[in-house]
């Protein structure tokens, strides 16, 4: 990964967006180092190992534990997982909505955590599932996920629908993914992202 796209990556959050309002969310979380830790895609179907395994079940206690998220498609990989998730209010589901940056907002900072924003949550799942996970493979401390993790504000139901699509399909197109050490992205994997991230720009 060359130094533009390590810097994207750090700064692809929406500033001063508040990420406890309702919403739908596109969340995608690495592996430390991109290591292919999780299992293997055999004939583009995913088998878990008994590491996925962890992370299966605390990503589905997201929602479970927090009267406040709704979890929609998610896919674990060899060395990421993707999922969408929605914050909803009291009246129901969070609705999707173009990323207002000139309201003021209570927002995530640095050192001022937001309770029930995004950042805590998967600051929380990743902070368990690493425990476990460390605990199991006796070792204690040892990195497991990439620092940070990528999300995006999703807008409207077009977009969601085409992230659906790039999940439901990531195991198929594995030998494609760009998050795959060996892989070589074709044409459509190369599209989906950079329209993604040409959209996060705006």
């Amino acid at each position: 990964m060359d130094n533009k796209e390590k810097h994207h990556r750090r700064s692809i959050r929406l500033r001063n967006y508040d990420y406890s309002q309702p919403g739908a969310y596109f969340i995608t979380i690495c592996a430390y180092n991109r290591e292919c830790m999780l299992g293997n895609v055999i004939n583009g179907k995913m088998h878990f190992n008994e590491y996925s395994k962890i992370v299966e079940t605390e990503w589905l206690k997201t929602a479970q534990m927090r009267h406040n998220i709704e979890l929609d498609v998610h896919i674990i990989m060899p060395n990421h997982l993707h999922g969408i998730l929605f914050i909803v209010d009291i009246c129901g589901r969070g609705t999707m909505h173009r990323a207002p940056t000139n309201r003021n907002p209570k927002h995530e900072s640095f050192g001022k955590p937001v309770s029930g924003s995004i950042p805590i949550i998967i600051r929380g799942f990743k902070s368990t599932v690493t425990k476990q996970i460390n605990e199991m493979r006796h070792t204690p401390g040892a990195p497991v996920w990439q620092r940070n993790y990528y999300e995006h504000v999703i807008r409207n139901e077009n977009e969601l629908n085409r992230i659906r699509e790039y999940i439901i399909n990531n195991s198929l197109r594995w030998e494609y993914d760009r998050e795959n050490p060996d892989g070589k992205p074709d044409k459509a994997e190369k599209k989906f992202w950079k329209e993604f991230i040409w959209e996060m720009k705006q």
